[in-house]
């Protein structure tokens, strides 16, 4: 016997279910529903999965049975509706609608990271067009939110170079190889250094938001002329586009200055706020496309009203605990970059102190060397010295032996002429002699004095040498063990109360703590000057990217393919040559009075 089942709403199954897929663009989600399930049951579901509080965006998608793209309805029966009937039900968790202002309403990250997955898979797919130099940009903030901070010893060339980061429309219109984009994206990407993936996502989304196919869905539709339009279903009102230009709309209808929308079969009809002026009205091809254009219409109007009064307390409650996580992440990367600033300082004083160590190992080295050969020297000026005086001490003898020769060849020198003749001639050859020995014995015996002074000196050099070195090392070697051990730091975070991790109970119940901490007034005073930097330094930052830009496409025109250019780039050329953007030219098309404008749309 089975056991009867909880659903994931609280509800004992029947017994009858069906299993259903919804996919998020970066996850599956599977559940398996009762038959009886509404939308509301669904989408709730999957809200509370993902941890989504700003549902108001967002809404199920899927495809019926002819192909037709259509919204769950969340007030009926899931299989009420058109969904087809396979194994299981595959649904598309999409936003539905836009905000006018990325940066202001979108409150959580996860609502960010969704919006910032759906617009970058749209701007790829090519079904938001985006110029080249954009692209460039918009591809350098999102290699940062996936990789974070730019590190030139573990990147690798041609990293980005698989990754999917351009349309290939970009691609395909320049002579440039995936390497000579993926240098150009690096560039940008080292300069987004210390942004965070939630930053790097809110800045793509900053920026694709300026894009003119940036949150509008289009419609095929047709005026009474049967002149084939777009419809541009926005955040702001209804725009009202040429079949050849989704870029530029021809007039719009602001949600302001309407005051009813509704059909009649395939007729669409928009009444206007200001009752003088005619009814604005345009032909579709099917009855469900008006039913989704009237709910679309319906959501964003809803929208626009809910902008324009005071934030609901779901909404400031939101905002505040956005506020408070924001200030935490602050903190917690002001501490970490001091930490990291210690950390460098360290690093680097360690790598001065290890080279002023081996700087000092190599001058003990030298002196060792030049001790050990001064001990060399005057070992070898000794021998020499020794040598010399035994080669004095021979010619010494040598000298009185021949002067004993002298005295006795004078005594017999007497006795005959010959002899004496001879005599004569050996005596002066022993006078020769020796004068010549006792030359030679003074050579020596000076010799043998210079030799006993240079022994004398190397041994003095030798013992200041000695001297030195014990200097030497009695001086370095305090220096040496400071270096090594050096005192420790004592920074601001060690003597912060509940620095063990422990949580001030004041601030855990969201009560102010009466104790003065001047080190998180002073963190806090200093947050308040960065964030009040951003906002002054916001124009100049703008105006330094359109610089950016503007040279970047300077810099790949002369690469373009003239005949690969569509007609969406030859009207945003034009446009960049009149000096016209997404909000000059709604401001343009805006002008004048809706009779006229009604007037207008029926003419074209």
């Amino acid at each position: 016997m089975m056991k009867d089942r909880m659903s994931p709403f609280g509800r004992k199954k029947t017994g009858k279910s069906f299993p259903v897929k919804v996919c998020t663009l970066d996850a599956e989600l599977e559940f398996n529903l009762e038959w009886r399930a509404t939308g509301r049951d669904l989408f709730d579901l999957v809200c509370r999965t993902i941890g989504l509080r700003e549902t108001w965006y967002f809404g199920l998608q899927y495809e019926d049975s002819v192909g037709f793209i259509a919204w769950l309805k969340l007030d009926k029966k899931v299989q009420d509706q058109t969904v087809p009937q396979q194994p299981t039900t595959t649904f598309m968790f999409l936003a539905k609608f836009y905000p006018e202002d990325v940066a202001e309403e979108l409150v959580q990250e996860v609502t960010q990271h969704l919006f910032f997955l759906q617009v970058k898979q749209a701007i790829l797919s090519m079904d938001i067009y985006c110029p080249p130099e954009a692209s460039v940009l918009l591809a350098s903030y999102a290699v940062q939110a996936k990789y974070g901070d730019f590190d030139e010893t573990t990147y690798k060339p041609g990293m980005l170079a698989s990754e999917d980061l351009l349309p290939q429309r970009v691609i395909d219109q320049y002579q440039m190889t995936p390497e000579m984009w993926e240098d150009r994206i690096k560039i940008w990407y080292a300069d987004h250094r210390g942004m965070s993936r939630d930053e790097a996502e809110m800045e793509y989304l900053k920026i694709a938001e300026d894009l003119d196919m940036y949150g509008v869905n289009y419609f095929p539709i047709s005026n009474k002329k049967g002149t084939d339009l777009w419809l541009g279903v926005t955040a702001l009102g209804l725009n009202m586009y040429e079949k050849e230009n989704k870029l530029t709309p021809k007039t719009t209808f602001p949600w302001s200055e309407i005051r009813h929308v509704g059909f009649d079969d395939k007729k669409f009809i928009i009444k206007p706020v200001d009752k003088s002026a005619p009814n604005c009205v345009f032909f579709t091809s099917k009855v469900r496309m008006n039913k989704l254009i009237l709910d679309l219409c319906m959501g964003n109007h809803d929208l626009f009203m809910r902008r324009r009064k005071p934030d609901s307390m779901e909404v400031q409650q939101m905002k505040t605990q956005a506020k408070e996580e924001k200030f935490r992440r602050q903190m917690e990367r002001n501490k970490l970059a001091r930490e990291k600033q210690l950390r460098e300082a360290a690093e680097r004083e360690k790598a001065a102190m290890e080279q002023r160590l081996l700087q000092y190992q190599e001058e003990n080295r030298l002196a060792n060397e030049a001790l050990r050969r001064s001990e060399e020297t005057a070992d070898l000026l000794a021998e020499k010295s020794r040598v010399a005086e035994e080669e004095a001490m021979l010619l010494s003898r040598k000298a009185t032996e021949a002067e004993q020769e002298i005295t006795r060849i004078r005594l017999s020198a007497m006795k005959t002429e010959e002899e004496k003749v001879h005599l004569e001639r050996k005596t002066r050859e022993a006078e020769q002699l020796t004068a010549r020995l006792v030359d030679e014995s003074e050579r020596r015996a000076a010799e043998a004095k210079r030799l006993k002074d240079e022994l004398m000196r190397a041994r003095l050099a030798e013992k200041t040498a000695k001297e030195k070195l014990l200097e030497f090392l009695s001086r370095n070697t305090y220096s040496s063990l400071s270096s090594l051990y050096p005192e420790p730091v004592s920074t601001a975070a060690d003597s912060t109360p509940y620095s063990n991790g422990s949580v001030d109970p004041l601030l855990d119940m969201g009560v102010t703590s009466p104790t003065y901490d001047p080190i998180v007034d002073s963190d806090m005073e200093r947050l308040s000057l960065e964030i009040e930097k951003e906002r002054v330094d916001y124009w100049k930052k703008s105006k330094h990217l359109q610089d950016q830009l503007r040279d970047l496409r300077s810099e790949i025109e002369v690469l373009k393919v003239g005949e690969k250019q569509n007609e969406m780039d030859a009207l945003h050329s034009e446009q960049v040559r009149l000096g016209e953007n997404k909000y000059s030219t709604l401001r343009k098309v805006k002008s004048g009075s809706t009779k006229s404008r009604v007037a207008f749309f029926e003419e074209l």
